[in-house]
Order: structure tokens, then C-alpha cells, then sequence
């Protein structure tokens, strides 16, 4: 990932002007670091059938991570999450103030749909593209799992709307990083579906592991603002930390049975990138 991370260093958004943070805003967050999960989904599934394509993902790739990153400065605005940590550095609107936290998330979110329609692939790919990434990452995934997250806060939700939740909230993301992958490589619409389950799958093992760092790990440990979900519908409140574990082990068994009958290329490339979510936890 090395190359990707150089590139996206490269390709922060500017808006150069006589405002006096808004363009240093745009890429702090990017530059604050971050896992890059999304993002080498997609590339490990263009590099198992497609590798002569690798670079030409990239801004597909970085645009995934903008709207991600969009999500994040969104969701620690204290109308959401008030929280003040985030990849290890104070979040933007405690950095800076929230109207600027708001538009800078505005400018991620409308800028990844730029990068797709300026990356050097063929025009059906990037409109099937933005296809994909438009609806889950909004009113078919991210934006209406966060909703219903602000919306029931403080009200307990079944089992079942639960797992909608957050199928919704982070795994349609995920599951359409992965998808993505396979529409710049060409897959047939089979293997396109078989990614995107996978992905949901993926994703809400993810969230649960998400959900364990959050009730177990300090701040500082976990680089992002902890406890902030006492009145939320995590999976920890629902199932405590031992039924969420139990959770989470059940879900990468599945996953890693997925992964058995994918064709080796992509086995091989996953593989790297899913071993350290695929680890048994271990019960606090």
C-alpha cells in the first residue's frame, strides 16, 4: 500500500483562497493516517485478475477513503458523536470550528464522485462506479444506517434491526469497496454479488471488532475518542462484550470459509489484508 499512500499524499484536495484554514482543513484528516481498509479491498481485488489496472484504481480507490473520511469528520460533530479524537489528532471542528468541519465533509464526499469521473478507466466503468458508490455510501448504505443510529439512540433495538444497522452503517461500504474492485476488473455479475456478500459479511465483523476496541481500549490506545456509545445500539450493549466476542469469532469462522472457495489470486491477495480481523478474540 505503500504506492497508494504515496499517491494519495499527492492528490489531497486543494482550494487554494484567502480563507485561512480551509485548505489546510481539506487534507488533515486524509493525512491524519488511518487503516486505508476500504481502499486496499478494492485494489487487492483489481491486483488478483487485473493488475495492469492497479494504478488506473487508484483515484477510484482514494475516493472510497474521501467519502469514508467525509463519514468520520460528520459523524464526530457534536450533533452526532462530540467526539474530540479522532486517527490520533483532535477532530476538525475542535481543531478548527464546526462550519468548517461541515464543509470540509461536504468537499470529501462531493470530490470522491470527481476523482471516479477523472480516473483513466473506460466511461461505463466509472458510471457503474459511481453507481455503486452513491447508493451505499448514501440512502442504500452509510447515510441511512447513520439515521437510524442517531435516530433510536437511546432506544434499544431488536437483534435483528440491529445487524440492519450496521449492515447499513459500515458494512454496505465495505462490501461495495470490494464490488468496485471487481467492477474495474471485469467480473461477471456472479462474482460481482458473491464480493459485495462477502463484504457484508466482512463488515459487520468489522463493526463488532469496532464495538470491542471501543468499550475495552483507551483513547489513546485506540486513537479516536472511546465510550462514547452508553446510550447507542452497539453490538457491546446488546450482547456484552463476551456475547459479542462470541459474535465476532462466529462471523470470521464463516468469512474464513468464504475466502476457501474464492480462486487463489484473490485468496492470496485478501489474505494479508483480512488475517488480522480473522484472529480468535480472546475473552476480556
Amino acid at each position: 500500500m505503500q504506492n497508494f499512500e504515496a499517491y494519495l499524499k499527492a492528490h489531497i484536495p486543494k482550494a487554494p483562497s484567502f480563507h485561512p484554514t480551509f485548505d489546510e482543513a481539506l487534507g488533515a484528516m486524509l493525512l491524519a493516517g488511518g487503516k486505508r481498509f476500504r481502499p486496499q479491498l478494492l485494489l487487492a481485488v483489481v491486483d488478483a485478475y487485473k493488475p495492469l489496472l492497479k494504478e488506473s484504481a487508484y483515484p477510484v480507490a482514494l475516493a472510497i477513503e474521501m467519502l469514508h473520511t467525509y463519514s468520520l469528520v460528520h459523524d464526530d460533530l457534536p450533533v452526532m458523536d462530540d467526539a474530540d479524537l479522532r486517527r490520533g489528532e483532535p477532530t476538525l471542528h475542535k481543531r478548527y470550528d464546526e462550519v468548517t468541519a461541515v464543509l470540509v465533509g461536504d468537499a470529501l464526499n462531493t470530490h470522491a464522485f470527481y476523482l471516479i469521473a477523472d480516473a483513466p478507466l473506460h466511461s461505463d466503468v466509472k458510471v457503474a462506479l459511481t453507481k455503486e458508490l452513491s447508493y451505499n455510501g448514501g440512502v442504500g448504505g452509510m447515510v441511512l444506517g447513520q439515521a437510524i443510529d442517531c435516530h433510536f439512540e437511546g432506544r434499544k433495538l431488536s437483534s435483528e434491526q440491529v445487524d440492519f444497522l450496521h449492515e447499513y452503517k459500515t458494512g454496505r461500504l465495505i462490501a461495495a469497496s470490494l464490488k468496485m474492485g471487481g467492477i474495474i476488473a471485469g467480473l461477471d455479475e456472479r462474482r460481482l454479488k458473491r464480493l459485495y456478500d462477502f463484504g457484508l459479511d466482512l463488515g459487520l465483523l468489522f463493526q463488532i471488532q469496532d464495538d470491542i476496541i471501543d468499550a475495552t481500549s483507551s483513547s489513546a490506545d485506540a486513537g479516536k475518542t472511546t465510550g462514547n456509545d452508553e446510550d447507542k445500539n452497539s453490538y457491546i450493549n446488546h450482547f456484552g462484550i463476551d456475547g459479542s466476542i462470541e459474535r465476532a469469532d462466529r462471523l470470521a469462522k464463516k468469512i474464513e470459509i468464504q475466502m476457501e472457495e474464492f480462486d487463489e489470486p484473490l485468496r492470496m491477495k485478501l489474505e494479508p489484508i483480512l488475517k488480522r480481523y480473522l484472529n480468535r478474540h480472546k475473552k476480556a
